[in-house]
């Protein structure tokens, strides 16, 4: 199977990638489980914190339910690095030269971000159809999004930034739309309690959201 072929198969695997930032291994392992549990099996563990890489290992092999990938990849380091942990796909908010490079050399399916004309025409030049559109609302959300989808028939985005639940259905009803990524599943304060349970209960009511 293509890299393009496994990124869509987790991608449309369901509504909602949640997006999260964990302070230790104990945080990771207990998220994955509580968002596996409430029907989110893929999760991008942002390298934002120390403990990120750490907890990426611990999440592959103690939550195998999980399809862990690693997000906020910024350079190849993050990239390797990510790899070596074990996740499962990887995430940036945008590319380069340099990130495509080691992108290509991988066998672990990238999602770098887009945001302009100019960037997707270079993705589409890199062989990249399955695109971040990142930050969604604060780059012109829906209507961006629906204005694009004449021009670059085929590509497909997961919007990421500003995404919730109250505005979630409109952007999978968009046809180019292929599912969206959201922190609301995740809230830190939860995460801090351990309210496995409560994030459970988020991620079955985003697990559930659809276009209609």
């Amino acid at each position: 199977m293509q890299k393009t072929d496994r990124l869509l198969q987790i991608l449309t695997g369901q509504a909602v990638i949640p997006v999260v930032a964990v302070d230790s291994i104990q945080e990771g392992v207990g998220l994955a489980r509580a968002l596996a549990k409430g029907g989110l099996k893929a999760i991008e563990v942002t390298l934002r914190t120390p403990a990120a890489l750490e907890a990426i290992e611990a999440i592959v092999v103690d939550v195998p339910e999980a399809i862990c990938g690693a997000g906020t990849i910024l350079k190849p380091d993050d990239y390797t690095n990510a790899v070596k942990a074990g996740a499962k796909f990887i995430v940036s908010p945008g590319a380069t030269v340099e990130l495509l490079d080691t992108a290509k050399k991988s066998a672990i399916p990238f999602l770098p971000g887009s945001a302009t004309p100019s960037e997707l025409l270079a993705m589409l030049q890199e062989g990249y159809e399955v695109l971040k559109f990142f930050p969604a609302e604060q780059s012109g959300g829906l209507s961006y999004l629906r204005s694009l989808a004449p021009v670059f028939q085929g590509v497909k985005f997961c919007p990421t930034g500003g995404v919730s639940p109250d505005n979630a259905r409109d952007y999978l009803a968009l046809p180019n739309v292929v599912c969206v990524g959201g922190s609301w599943v995740a809230p830190k304060a939860l995460i801090k309690d351990g309210a496995w349970d409560e994030i459970t209960k988020l991620a079955a009511e985003a697990a559930g959201l659809s276009a209609d």
